[in-house]
């Protein structure tokens, strides 16, 4: 009928909760004069520890809630208000008027919470896979508030903040199934690599090893029918130490409506199926796979709710639980079928998440062999600037030493270098041809040495 209320009780499964509060008062109550145990009431005053969503948000979502609930005026609202008001939006109109500590403290909220987002977005941004990335494109995948505006909470932020944990928190189941089949096959993905590596005779030791866990495995005691008398009946004494011969469904139900609320939720619907997974999950045994044990209470639960929950809220009332034990499925049910007997994937399937995984192995080869040959491109850039950072240093190195150096003095002139006797003059200016040095007879003059004399006054 809302799945509001479901999304609260994810939210806050051991209180009252803010937005199912108008729902959860009407609660069918519990005519505790048949019973045959003393059962206490749980204490309003305590609130236990609640589980994850699930959801990124999931801290801002929790505190939210949280503040809200401080509110009077609020909390009357939610009261008054139908499952229809809650899902249009309308009641978010009402945080106009809480008080306005109520509204600073959300302020505060939202702006960290976009502070945690902006980190979120500048890490994938600067990361290798990141480049190119539009930012606005990534905001817009934040849908569980009004980033435009970040430094005040709106009745949009909550509005926002109501559908995208309803959408999410619906899709939680599938995307755990589909984590849950991802792992069944590469678990089997990585075993027949491992078969490959193997020589014959090693790969058949190893066969006959993997059959025989398997059939260990499925060598315990028989299942009960989730949600049928005789499972329930085996909580009642042996969980519960009260005589089967006294069972009694209505006190059942108060037992196990573990914080009061008038509901059996699905936390408390998955505390019931403990017994049943403990015959055929053992941490101790090599051949238990306990992540097969939760997808195994998942599927219980699941099919409880489907078989049970009327109005699909997610939540089992005492009219709800009293009518399925009156159905034929309670009396005489079928034989519960395990995940053994379920195939969670094909072979074709097996086959197509091994391509993508070879794929992927491709790719990050191909990103490898890049980095390296970036990483001895640079290898050689950072030798070739190292060489010539050497040859600098030298080049310093002298002119240093040279600076150090005394300074050299001139040499001295020769005076009597530049001396010639009047015959080597004369030879010097008689000869007209360069190289010849042979001296003229005693007694003979150049003709240009004659011409000058003429001239000579």
């Amino acid at each position: 009928m809302d799945e509001i209320r479901w999304w609260s009780w994810r939210l806050r499964p051991t209180s009252l909760l803010l937005i199912c509060s108008l729902l959860t008062v009407g609660a069918v109550p519990i005519d505790t004069d048949k019973t045959k145990v003393n059962v206490e009431a749980a204490d309003d005053g305590q609130k236990s520890q609640s589980s994850d969503t699930g959801l990124y948000y999931d801290r801002y979502l929790r505190q939210v809630v949280e503040v809200l609930e401080t509110d009077q005026h609020f909390r009357e609202k939610i009261q008054n208000a139908d499952i229809e008001d809650i899902k249009s939006g309308k009641i978010s109109k009402e945080l106009d008027l809480v008080g306005h500590h109520v509204r600073t403290k959300l302020d505060e909220l939202k702006r960290q919470e976009v502070a945690r987002l902006r980190m979120l977005i500048k890490a994938k941004i600067s990361s290798p896979e990141g480049t190119g990335i539009d930012r606005r494109l990534l905001l817009k995948q934040f849908n569980h508030l009004n980033h435009m505006k970040p430094d005040s909470f709106e009745p949009q932020d909550l509005d926002m903040l109501i559908k995208a944990a309803t959408k999410d928190l619906e899709n939680y189941d599938k995307k755990h199934h589909d984590e849950f089949k991802r792992y069944e096959m590469l678990k089997e993905h990585e075993r027949r690599e491992y078969l490959k590596s193997l020589d014959e005779e090693a790969r058949k030791r190893e066969e006959a090893r993997y059959e025989e866990m398997k059939k260990k495995h499925k060598d315990h005691p028989q299942i009960n029918h989730p949600g049928s008398k005789d499972q329930l009946k085996e909580v009642w004494e042996e969980s519960d130490g009260l005589d089967p011969s006294d069972f009694d469904p209505k006190t059942f139900f108060k037992l196990h409506d573990t914080n009061g609320d008038g509901f059996i939720d699905e936390q408390e619907l998955e505390a019931l199926f403990t017994k049943e997974l403990e015959k055929a999950y053992d941490p101790k045994n090599e051949e238990d796979d306990m992540v097969e044990m939760e997808e195994e209470r998942l599927r219980m639960r699941e099919h409880v709710m489907n078989e049970v929950n009327v109005d699909k809220d997610r939540l089992i009332n005492l009219e709800e639980f009293l009518r399925a034990t009156e159905k034929k499925e309670y009396l005489e049910p079928d034989v519960w079928e395990t995940l053994d007997d379920q195939p969670v994937y094909t072979e074709e399937e097996l086959q197509e998440f091994e391509r993508h995984i070879s794929n992927t192995e491709d790719e990050l080869k191909r990103k490898k062999d890049e980095l390296d040959r970036q990483q001895e491109e640079l290898h050689k850039q950072h030798q070739y600037i190292q060489a010539q950072r050497q040859e600098l240093q030298q080049v310093v190195q002298q002119m240093e030493q040279k600076k150090q150096q005394p300074p050299v003095s001139p040499p001295v002139a020769d005076t009597g270098a530049h001396f010639q006797p009047a015959g080597e003059q004369i030879s010097h200016l008689a000869s007209p041809e360069v190289g010849n040095h042979q001296p003229l007879p005693p007694g003979h003059l150049p003709e240009a040495a004659v011409a000058h004399s003429q001239q000579t006054p």
